[in-house]
């Protein structure tokens, strides 16, 4: 969407790039071409079994290079934020601004389940209706919030049965890679903003070193009234807080 500096936005674990649809358009309003990516096994995207960072990185740049992007602005968010890390780090020449959004470069254990087990039974129930889906999930999942994002993935994969895009097989197969550190000794010394949800857990005190110590350029904002879905929970401080900094 729209002209001008290329800003790609990386969406969380489970997401897709609708997600960011709406923060999306505004960036573009400011001069910026924004590139709303769904990574491996999500969204719209190719499905695979293999999945790693390092995959998801690379994933990235033969986006670039197949757009022919350079110096790029890149922003994600969780996972999303994980693999915009390890792309600046391996790729400083390529991206220009990086924006991690609440996600420390530290190993997080897997914390998941049972959204995986409730999605799991909800593709196997084969439902036909959307509010079924909702009721159905709400077994599984207490946060209406929660639910209405990860409902977002559903599609009519025909004209009587819902099904879900992301690829739970590969994700649950491979669901210990998702909380992988940043490698020891990765370094991207380009301009970096951390944003952490001031009610998120997810950047602790302690992570801020380990922050310096990857991103040494690094500033880090927290944002009040947002857990760790920041951009949804405060879309208005978020934006003005990404725009202040790009």
């Amino acid at each position: 969407m729209g002209e001008g500096k290329p800003m790609l936005i990386l969406h969380g674990f489970l997401g897709m790039s609708d997600n960011w649809k709406t923060l999306g358009k505004q960036f573009a309003k400011e001069g910026f071409q924004v590139h709303l990516i769904d990574q491996r096994n999500h969204g719209k995207s190719p499905h695979s079994d293999d999945f790693s960072y390092e995959l998801l990185a690379e994933d990235v740049v033969e986006y670039c290079e197949t757009h022919n992007l350079k110096n790029i602005i890149l922003l994600g968010h969780s996972m999303g934020g994980k693999t915009a890390m390890l792309t600046a780090c391996k790729n400083e020449g390529l991206v220009y601004k990086l924006v991690v959004v609440d996600i420390a470069p530290k190993y997080y254990a897997p914390h998941h389940q049972q959204i995986l087990k409730g999605l799991t039974a909800l593709d196997e129930a084969k439902l036909t209706s959307r509010g079924e889906a909702e009721d159905f999930l709400e077994g599984y999942i207490e946060g209406a919030g929660v639910r209405l994002f990860l409902l977002k993935n559903l599609y009519w994969k025909t004209k009587d049965q819902l099904s879900l895009r992301m690829n739970l097989d590969a994700l649950k197969a491979n669901i210990n890679n998702i909380g992988a550190a940043l490698e020891s000794g990765a370094k991207y010394e380009g301009p970096t903003l951390f944003i952490n949800g001031a009610e998120s857990d997810y950047i602790k005190e302690e992570d801020k070193s380990l922050i310096k110590e990857h991103f040494p350029e690094a500033e880090i904002e927290k944002i009040e009234g947002a857990g760790h879905w920041v951009h949804a929970e405060n879309a208005k401080a978020f934006y003005k807080a990404v725009m202040h900094f790009v």
